[in-house]
C-alpha cells in the first residue's frame, strides 16, 4: 500500500531570496530521510512554497517502512557447544542479545572456522510513526542564510512559525516544531481568505488553496504574474521588460499576484534608462515598460498580492513612493553631472581598496600600467583610448549615482563619459572591463574593454596572493576564483597568445613599487592557481581528467591555445589505433628515465646496432616537424607524427640493453638517446599520464 505526504509549515514572510534554496534543501532533506528510514517513494517528492508557506508533497510513499533482516555472527562453535553438544552459557546469551529463541540458532562456515549465526527479521514500523519522529529533525537542519529565534524557543529557524500542517493519507502526523503542534489545519491568503481550513488530502489543500487566494506552486504564480504584467502594460501600449530575475523575485514576493499600471512625470525619461530601470527595479520591484519601438514610456507594472478593490487608489500610491526614488535619483544625476569623471579619479585616494594594497587610486595606477602594456603588445593602435579607459574605469564608484545604486558601477561611468564626448569604444570599455560578471557571463564585445578588464583583475589576484589573501575552502572574500576565471574566458575569446608568466611577472614588478613580497614564491603560486581554475573549469565541462593533465603538466603558460591542444589530443586518443601502444611505450621511456638525474649527449660513433641508428635518424628527421606544428598550433598533426617514433622505439628495446653494465658510455648514450626522445615528446604532451 501506498500513501500521500502532505507537510506545510506556515510562517511569517520569508524573504524572497530564500524560498527556492530553502525548499531546494527542504526536498534533499526529505528524500534522503526516506531513505535512511527505508521508506520507499514511487511518486517522488516535490516542494512548493509561497512568501508564508513551506510545502512539501510526497506521493506513494509506502505505508511502512521495509523490514529490516540482520545477520549476526556470534561465538565460535566450539565456544558456543560443550562436549556433550549443549548449548553453554554464550550461546544462550547471544540468542539473548539478539531476541530471538536458542532454537533458531544455526552455525555457518566462516574463513575462521564454524561459528554460531543469528538472523533476525525486525519489522519495519509505520511510515506514520517514523514521520512523526523524523520531521521535526529534517526541518530544523533546512540551511538559511539568516535565521531567528523567538519567544522562549531555542529553535532557530527562517521566520516564526504560525501553523505547521502535517498528514499521510488524511491522517494527522502527530509532533510539534518551534512550539506549534502539527494539525490538518492551515489558512488562506493573509487579507482575503484569513480563516482556517481543514486539510484531508494533498488534491483537497490545491483546491483550497486556490479557494483561499493562495498560488502554492511558484511556477505557476511566475506565469501569473508575466501574464498579469503583459496585461497592464498593453493598458497604455506598452510592453513589460523580459526580466525573468524580477519574475522570479516577484513571484516569491506574492501569494497571488495581480498587476496594476502607474505611470511617472515624462521629464524623469531624461535620466538614462538604466538609472530608470534600476530605480524601478531594484528599490520597489517594477516593471519598466517599453514602447513599441523599444524606447522606455514613463509607465511601470507593479506587482500586488491581494485584488484591488479601488485600483486607482493602489496606482497611486505606488506612484507616489517611485515619484521619491526618481526624484532622487534626478537629484544624483544633476550633482553628479557638475563634476566630469576626470576629475573624480583624485577622490579614489580616499577610498581604501585594501590596508596592505592602498587605495583605489594606487591600484588605477597600477593596473592603468599593465593595461597599457597589453594594449602595446596586441593593439597598439589604440593605446591612448586604453589609457584613457583604465583611469577612467573606477570613477563612478565616487558619485552620488552609483553610492545609492551600487549594481550601476561601471554603467554610470560609461553614460557620464558619454556625456561629456569621449570616444564611444572608451564609453563601453569602461562599463565592459567589468564583464564578465558571473560565470558564463557576456565578455568583453573591444580589445580596449578586454585589456582593462585583465589588467584590473590580473592586479587583484597577484596583489592578494602577495599580502597572503589566498582563498581556502569556501572562503574567497575577494572573488579570485572568479577572476581567475574571466581572466582564462577572456585570453580565449581575444585569442590573444600571451604568456602567463610573462603578464604575472610583468604584474608583480608594478606592485612590487609598492609593496614588498617574494616574487618568485606568488608568481608560482599564482601560477599553479591559475593551473587548478583551468582544471577545474574543464572538468565541470566534461572533459576527461587524462588529456587535461597530459598536456597542463608540461604546458600551461598560454593559455589561449591550451583547449585546442586538448581537444585534439582527445581527438587523437579516441581515433588512433596507435594511440594506447605509444602511449605504453612512453611510459617505457618515462620509466627507464626516473633515475637519471645527468643529461647525455649522443653521440652517433657510439650507436652500435641498427636498431638504435633508425632510431636516431627517426628522431632527427620528425623533430623539425614536431615542433614547426607545435608553433602552428597543428596539434593533431605533431600527435600523429610521435606515433611514426613508436615502432622504432619499440625496436630499440627489444634490440639492446640500454642500462648496459658493460660500457658505460654505450650506456650514457643510449640513456641520451631515450631522454632526447622523452624531451620531444613532453614538448607535447605527457602520455604517462593516460591510465591506459
Amino acid at each position: 500500500m501506498v500513501a500521500e505526504l502532505l507537510l506545510e509549515i506556515g510562517t511569517e514572510e520569508i524573504p524572497s531570496g530564500y524560498l527556492e534554496d530553502g525548499l531546494s534543501a527542504l526536498r534533499q532533506l526529505a528524500n534522503a530521510c526516506l531513505e535512511e528510514n527505508r521508506i520507499e517513494i514511487a511518486g517522488g517528492i516535490y516542494t512548493f512554497g509561497t512568501p508564508r508557506r513551506l510545502v512539501l508533497i510526497g506521493k506513494a510513499i509506502a505505508e511502512q517502512q521495509k523490514d529490516l533482516v540482520q545477520e549476526v555472527t556470534g561465538p565460535p562453535k566450539n565456544v558456543a557447544y560443550d562436549n556433550d553438544g549443549r548449548l553453554t552459557k554464550a550461546a544462550i546469551g547471544f540468542a539473548k542479545k539478539q531476541g530471538i529463541a536458542v532454537e533458531d540458532l544455526t552455525c555457518i562456515e566462516t574463513p575462521k572456522g564454524e561459528y554460531l549465526y543469528a538472523k533476525n527479521q525486525i519489522p519495519g514500523r509505520p511510515t506514520r510513526d517514523i514521520l512523526a519522529d523524523a520531521l521535526p529533525q529534517v526541518l530544523a537542519k533546512i540551511p538559511w542564510p539568516k535565521s531567528m529565534r523567538w519567544g522562549a524557543l531555542n529553535i532557530p529557524f527562517v521566520r516564526p512559525v504560525h501553523w505547521v500542517l502535517a498528514i499521510i493519507n488524511g491522517e494527522v502526523v502527530p509532533f510539534e516544531f518551534a512550539g506549534v503542534q502539527s494539525s490538518n489545519i492551515t489558512w488562506g491568503h493573509r487579507f482575503m481568505a484569513p480563516d482556517p481550513v481543514q486539510i484531508y488530502s494533498v488534491q483537497g489543500y490545491f483546491q483550497a488553496m486556490k479557494e483561499s487566494f493562495v498560488l502554492v506552486d511558484q511556477r505557476e504564480r511566475e506565469e501569473v504574474v508575466k501574464k498579469a504584467a503583459g496585461l497592464a502594460a498593453s493598458a497604455v501600449g506598452g510592453v513589460p521588460v523580459e526580466d525573468a530575475g524580477l519574475v522570479s523575485i516577484v513571484a516569491n514576493l506574492v501569494e497571488y499576484p495581480s498587476a496594476v499600471c502607474g505611470g511617472f512625470d515624462k521629464g524623469f525619461l531624461n535620466l538614462p534608462d538604466p538609472v530608470l530601470i534600476t530605480a524601478m527595479k531594484k528599490h520597489q520591484r517594477y516593471f519598466a515598460v517599453y514602447d513599441s519601438d523599444s524606447r522606455l514610456m514613463p509607465n511601470f507594472v507593479a506587482i500586488n498580492n491581494t485584488v484591488a478593490r479601488d485600483e486607482s487608489v493602489v496606482r497611486r500610491g505606488h506612484e507616489r513612493v517611485l515619484r521619491a526614488r526618481l526624484s532622487d535619483a534626478d537629484f544624483f544625476f544633476k550633482e553628479d553631472r557638475k563634476r566630469p569623471l576626470a576629475e573624480r579619479i583624485e577622490d579614489l585616494k580616499g577610498v581604501i581598496y585594501q590596508a596592505d594594497l592602498g587605495t583605489s587610486f594606487a591600484k588605477v595606477q597600477r593596473f592603468a600600467r599593465l593595461a597599457q602594456y597589453l594594449a602595446q603588445l596586441f593593439v597598439p593602435d589604440r593605446l591612448d583610448d586604453v589609457k584613457t579607459a583604465s583611469l577612467l574605469c573606477k570613477c563612478d564608484l565616487v558619485t552620488h549615482m552609483v553610492a545609492e545604486f551600487p549594481d550601476l558601477q561601471g554603467v554610470m561611468g560609461k553614460e557620464y563619459a558619454r556625456m561629456e564626448g569621449y570616444p564611444e569604444d572608451v564609453c563601453i570599455a569602461i562599463h565592459e572591463h567589468y564583464f564578465p560578471e558571473r560565470a558564463g557571463g557576456q565578455l568583453s564585445s573591444s580589445a580596449i574593454g578586454a585589456a582593462v578588464s585583465l589588467a584590473d583583475r590580473m592586479d587583484t589576484i597577484t596583489g592578494c596572493f602577495a599580502v597572503g589573501l589566498i582563498p581556502t575552502g569556501n572562503t574567497d572574500p575577494f572573488a579570485l576564483r572568479r577572476h581567475a576565471l574571466a581572466i582564462i574566458h577572456i585570453l580565449e575569446n581575444m585569442g590573444w597568445d600571451l604568456s602567463l608568466t610573462a603578464l604575472i611577472d610583468k604584474t608583480l614588478s608594478i606592485l612590487g613599487e609598492q609593496v614588498r613580497f617574494d616574487a618568485g614564491k606568488v608568481s608560482n603560486g599564482v601560477q599553479d592557481f591559475f593551473r587548478e581554475r583551468f582544471r577545474n573549469m574543464l572538468l565541470r565541462s566534461g572533459y576527461e581528467s587524462d588529456p587535461i593533465e597530459a598536456v597542463i603538466s608540461v604546458s600551461f603558460d598560454r593559455i589561449c591555445g591550451l583547449r585546442e591542444r586538448i581537444d585534439q589530443l582527445r581527438k587523437f586518443a579516441s581515433e588512433s589505433v596507435e594511440f594506447q601502444a605509444l602511449t605504453s611505450t612512453f611510459k617505457r621511456v618515462s620509466n627507464i628515465l626516473k633515475k637519471q638525474q645527468e643529461s647525455f649527449v649522443v653521440s652517433s660513433l657510439l650507436l652500435r646496432e641498427d636498431c638504435e641508428t633508425v632510431l636516431w635518424d627517426a628522431y632527427q628527421t620528425l623533430k623539425d616537424e614536431v615542433h614547426s606544428c607545435m608553433e602552428k598550433m597543428q596539434y593533431y598533426e605533431a600527435y600523429n607524427l610521435l606515433a611514426r617514433l613508436r615502432r622504432p622505439v619499440d625496436d630499440f628495446f627489444d634490440g639492446v640493453e640500454v642500462l648496459t653494465k658493460s660500457d658505460e658510455q654505450l650506456r650514457q648514450n643510449r640513456v641520451g638517446l631515450l631522454q632526447h626522445l622523452s624531451r620531444l615528446f613532453l614538448s607535447v604532451a605527457d602520455f604517462s599520464r593516460f591510465s591506459v
